[in-house]
């Protein structure tokens, strides 16, 4: 592996990394060897076209998929062994998902929406600070259909971060908003992974988002290669869009 894609004392570790879906002529080969160190309080931009293999790369580190072949590790677990039980405790504890289209339930409101995540969680913070963190503490008894688009990803992102989540992982975050408003969505999630450390993966098919992370990779045909390391990663407002 490249030595500018390893890191000291990584969170999480990939190696050879592979994950096929179908098998002979019609195979369709998702990840091709990956290698990957990812560090606490990183933030990460993972860009590609679609089909490149993005989707699938934040499946199996979130635990949602099974690789078919390679090394996963978090803090030297083996998530890519693990048994349900132990991969449900992973997601539950050690992740947060944010995905394109929110997944509110329309039936509760903001803070009740944050809170079925923090009363199963082993050490949440309270629904009011983290709507606090995502600067939404005066919408908390809005249902999602009083919300603007933006307003509901922010929620499901104080959603995602109020069980104390040691890794983030943003699947197109901003990909059904305008740019005004998905500024506001990855100003939380940058401000998030800045105030509270989490490690942070945000997976996008927008070069611009290049200059607010730590470390950029790029994804094409299912292989990884690192882009570029910012020293001085930039704030989202000062992003030319």
């Amino acid at each position: 592996m490249p030595s500018s894609q390893s890191v000291d004392n990584p969170l999480v570790v990939a190696r050879d990394l592979a994950k096929i879906y179908g098998s002979g002529h019609a195979a369709v080969h998702a990840l091709r060897g990956v290698d990957l160190d990812l560090p606490r309080g990183e933030l990460i931009v993972l860009l590609g076209a679609s089909g490149s293999g993005k989707s699938t790369l934040l499946n199996l580190i979130g635990g949602l998929d099974n690789p078919t072949r390679g090394r996963l590790e978090y803090r030297g677990w083996d998530v890519a062994k693990a048994d349900e039980e132990g991969l449900t405790a992973y997601r539950r504890d050690v992740v947060g998902f944010v995905f394109q289209f929110y997944n509110l339930i329309a039936s509760l409101t903001a803070r009740e929406n944050i809170a079925l995540i923090t009363e199963v969680s082993r050490d949440p913070m309270s629904p009011d600070e983290a709507l606090k963190l995502v600067d939404l503490t005066d919408r908390a008894h809005h249902f999602p259909a009083q919300l603007s688009g933006g307003e509901q990803q922010r929620v499901a992102i104080a959603r995602a971060i109020a069980k104390r989540p040691e890794l983030l992982l943003c699947d197109e975050p901003t990909g059904a908003l305008d740019v005004k408003t998905g500024m506001l969505v990855l100003e939380a999630i940058q401000r998030i992974n800045r105030e509270i450390g989490t490690l942070t993966l945000v997976i996008t098919h927008n070069a611009v988002l290049a200059e607010m992370a730590d470390r950029v990779f790029t994804m094409s045909d299912g292989q990884l290669e690192l882009a570029r390391v910012n020293t001085s990663p930039r704030p989202v407002r000062e992003l030319s869009w």
